[in-house]
């Protein structure tokens, strides 16, 4: 059964419709990858403990097993965050495939069915940063969407509130191109669980342009957000013509942080002009990935002798609620609510 535009307004899901879409007064807590920073990224382990700590959305990167499920991996590459590599029965599997225009050597999710991928553990991405997470390395299954938005639904009710999913079409190109196109799938998932409507609490995002535009086609209605980082991108987004022609196809901007809060001399500076731009188009803006681990934070902001040691990170969080952001991406979504307040 879909949900309601009076439930979604209740929770404080944003809904497209409303003039205030690109303006929330209260930002969204998006958990990247669950808690990632606590758990196994992409696991429902880490789902569940991104809603208890408050998250208002859980994303889930979506990849395409050999039998056509679409599972949740950060990459269809999988000995990062998976076992595979110690498993003597797949060793045949690995392989060097060109994804994207680059050469990558491992296991994929694609030579893989869904009870093969079933079978294979997940483990630490960053086992010297999160050794906290890395004491939970082989207790969890590979998801599938499916599994993620029961656990959304279930959890909400648990709660009491909305929780969202955020999906990531991961390579959308590469999987049409060996006929395993993720478009098509998403939709019918979204349709499949009353979900495929602009109020539903669903967003839809990638880094390519063109499958955004294609799962619009082919008539999905869920909201559409295209991601961008530092550097090269598919779309100038530091200029007023660059904002707007996102806006033709898509409701949201992803932006890497720093192009909302720029940072300089090892400290962060004032907020660039990029979300005044996209709510003028109406967009709504949802930066990632705030971190807390000093690896990934500013020379000023770091705290403690150690690369895993946690520095000041509510200052990056404060300024982004601060530059007007409507939603913000965190491996720590405990640490995003609270700095929300």
């Amino acid at each position: 059964m879909s949900l309601t535009r009076r439930t979604l307004a209740a929770t404080g899901i944003a809904l497209a419709a409303t003039p205030a879409f690109g303006q929330r007064k209260r930002p969204l807590v998006i958990a990247h990858r669950g808690a990632s920073g606590e758990r196994p990224e992409h696991t429902l382990a880490a789902y569940a403990l991104a809603i208890e700590q408050g998250a208002d959305f859980i994303e889930p990167d979506l990849v395409c097993s050999k039998d056509g499920h679409l599972v949740v991996r950060h990459e269809n590459e999988i000995a990062g965050a998976t076992d595979v590599a110690a498993r003597p029965e797949f060793a045949a599997r690995k392989a060097t495939k060109v994804i994207d225009g680059e050469a990558v050597t491992g296991w994929f999710t694609e030579d893989f069915t869904l009870a093969e991928l079933k079978s294979l553990r997940c483990r630490e991405r960053l086992p010297a940063l999160r050794p906290g997470s890395a004491r939970f390395d082989g207790l969890y299954a590979i998801p599938t969407y499916q599994e993620v938005l029961d656990l959304a639904k279930a959890e909400g009710g648990r709660v009491g509130r909305t929780i969202g999913t955020y999906p990531e079409m991961k390579h959308p190109a590469y999987f049409t191109g060996i006929g395993l196109g993720l478009e098509g799938r998403l939709l019918d998932a979204l349709k499949a669980n009353g979900l495929n409507a602009a109020a539903a609490p669903v967003f839809v995002q990638c880094f390519e342009v063109e499958p955004l535009k294609a799962f619009h086609k082919l008539g999905g209605r869920a909201r559409r957000v295209m991601l961008v980082s530092q550097g090269p991108a598919p779309v100038d987004v530091e200029s007023e013509a660059g904002i707007k022609a996102i806006a033709a196809f898509a409701e949201g901007l992803g932006p890497e942080w720093p192009l909302v809060v720029a940072t300089a001399g090892g400290d962060l500076g004032a907020p660039t002009r990029l979300v005044g731009r996209a709510h003028a188009a109406g967009l709504a803006v949802h930066p990632w990935t705030v971190r807390a681990e000093n690896a990934f934070l500013p020379a000023k902001l770091k705290r403690g002798g150690a690369p895993g040691d946690h520095g000041d990170v509510e200052r990056v969080f404060r300024a982004l609620y601060a530059a007007g952001v409507d939603g913000v991406f965190s491996d720590f979504p405990g640490l995003a609510a609270h700095a929300r307040g």
